[in-house]
């Protein structure tokens, strides 16, 4: 079960990253991050008062609230270095993330078997490859770099934050909201300082309306990813939940080569390759 729902984590957040990535394309990231998250809370709201989750409330949702400030701040550093580039270095440097919730499981005692330690160091290495390291090129900017860490550091703490915000599937579903409710109250104040100073907050032609199924999408798929890891993480060791949650890159790689058309470099085709092995080691260890 910790491997069914840890891959399907990594595919729903590998499939949010590249609707976001499209989106920002064309509407400005902060705006992406709060109407995308606004969406999510919505649908959490309506599913928390349908299932009574307001009787879960307690101590545990300052996780949620704690993962909602941090989320944010990730975000936002990751989109300001993909902007710095090159995208060859951030993407990979970005999966450092699973750093955060593996050390927090050795922490508490977890050790993997032989098997597993080399499926953890093979599906990371496949993980790095797959985002397509560059190995040549431009100098990366110290700030590139100094924001990448800063965001693979939050979204591996918001990782280990949601794990703790509840004991069960209504309080998830509590936590969520309220994880989602705080995205978007930091991310609005983020917005509104970014009109003052004069930052867009549309695109020129207004809001578009048609990219609003998309924007629903992005906030669904990344919510729901929430969801299922926290519950790979409750069901089996944290160690593998996070390694296999991680291979997202994989995906975000694999739908840019099917949507639309890019070519998947041999590095990259190897990482997927071992990132499946490291997978199979995983599941079997």
């Amino acid at each position: 079960m910790t491997a069914f729902f840890a891959l399907t984590t990594s595919l729903l957040w590998g499939l949010a990253d590249f609707g976001g990535g499209l989106l920002t394309r064309r509407i400005p990231a902060l705006t992406v991050v709060v109407v995308s998250q606004a969406i999510a809370a919505a649908v959490l709201g309506a599913i928390v008062l349908a299932t009574g989750g307001w009787g879960e409330a307690g101590p545990r949702l300052w996780f949620a609230f704690a993962a909602g400030l941090v989320g944010p701040v990730a975000l936002l550093s990751f989109y300001q270095a993909l902007a710095l580039g090159p995208m060859g270095v951030v993407s990979p440097l970005a999966t450092l993330s699973v750093a955060v919730p593996l050390g927090v499981g050795l922490a508490l005692g977890e050790r993997p078997g032989l098997l597993q330690v080399a499926g953890i160091a093979v599906a990371v290495t496949g993980v790095v490859l797959a985002g397509g390291p560059q190995l040549r090129g431009a100098a990366v900017q110290r700030r590139a770099i100094l924001l990448t860490l800063v965001a693979a550091l939050g979204f591996g703490t918001v990782f280990t934050l949601i794990t703790e915000a509840s004991t069960n599937v209504t309080g998830l579903f509590l936590a969520l909201f309220a994880q989602r409710l705080t995205n978007v109250a930091v991310g609005g104040a983020a917005l509104a300082v970014s009109v003052r100073r004069g930052g867009a907050a549309l695109p020129e032609g207004g809001f578009p309306w048609a990219s609003l199924p998309a924007l629903a999408f992005v906030g669904l798929a990344d919510v729901a990813a929430n969801g299922t890891y926290a519950v790979a993480a409750r069901s089996g060791p944290v160690t593998v939940a996070a390694v296999l949650a991680s291979l997202y890159p994989v995906v975000t790689a694999l739908a840019a080569r099917g949507f639309l058309s890019e070519r998947l470099r041999a590095i990259q085709a190897a990482g997927a390759g071992l990132a499946l092995l490291g997978t199979l080691l995983l599941a079997t260890g």
